[in-house]
């Protein structure tokens, strides 16, 4: 599993014109779903996601988690986070998980934020999504369940 994650002062995701999730304060996770995926992945994901200490304390210094700011977390699936693009022009998108698992393992990762307490906003999966945010930072970091 792979986790694009952006911490965020704003951010919204649209399909056709229609918002279908919004966030204030607090993290976009953009969340790739590989073939070796699976629900315990989801889980050690959800974890470390949350409990990242990504933004700033009293002092400026990034010590206090999502969990701890009552942050937000919108989540759009990206199964190009799974892109090979070592081989010719066209990325490979082989080591991507199979549409009917990734759906289901993606709106489990949405579930669980949920479940610990943490404001969910979501995107369409397999849509063409506009996602629009304020970079908060920046901060951006990559996350993968395999390094």
């Amino acid at each position: 599993m792979r986790v694009l994650l952006q911490r965020v002062k704003w951010a919204r995701v649209s399909v056709g014109g229609e918002v279908t999730g919004t966030i204030e304060h607090g993290v976009v996770a953009l969340v790739g779903i590989g073939k070796r995926d699976d629900s315990d992945s989801v889980r050690a994901m959800v974890k470390k996601v949350a409990h990242l200490r990504i933004f700033e304390d009293l002092d400026e210094r990034m010590n206090n988690s999502l969990l701890e700011v009552g942050g937000g977390c919108l989540v759009v699936s990206q199964f190009t986070l799974f892109a090979d693009c070592n081989r010719g022009r066209r990325p490979s998108f082989g080591a991507a998980g199979a549409p009917e698992v990734a759906v289901e393992l993606c709106n489990l990762f949405a579930e669980e934020m949920e479940a610990i307490g943490v404001p969910v906003g979501r995107g369409r999966f397999g849509a063409m999504m506009e996602v629009e945010l304020c970079n908060d930072g920046p901060v951006t970091l990559w996350l993968d369940s395999e390094a």
